[in-house]
């Protein structure tokens, strides 16, 4: 599993900079984001979160969408949202209410 930045959507506004625990993400000469050392990553989605233009997407194992296939995670003030896109073009969306999450 691992990100992946899309630099034609990046507008280079750090905010995934700022959310990455594990500070892997710089700018390059471009001012567009890039992971430095991808096997670092630890997947926990923060710079995903942060991005406004959907701009960094996490590719999945086979195991889990098949080769190919990416999770795009956005959030809201009351709910958090996974989509995962598999290589055939399918999606599969996972919503869950943040007012309800304490329960589980």
């Amino acid at each position: 599993m691992s990100i992946r930045i899309q630099k034609s959507k990046c507008t280079g506004c750090g905010r995934c900079i700022e959310a990455c625990p594990g500070n892997l993400i710089k700018k390059d000469k471009e001012n567009k984001a890039f992971i430095r050392q991808v096997r670092d990553c630890w997947g926990c989605t923060s710079c995903i979160k942060e991005c406004r233009h959907d701009a960094i997407r996490f590719f999945l194992g086979a195991d889990v969408g098949g080769r190919g296939a990416s999770m795009v995670v956005s959030e809201k003030p009351d709910i958090s949202t996974w989509t995962v896109e598999k290589p055939d073009g399918t999606k599969i969306t996972i919503q869950v209410n943040k007012k309800d999450a304490n329960k589980y």
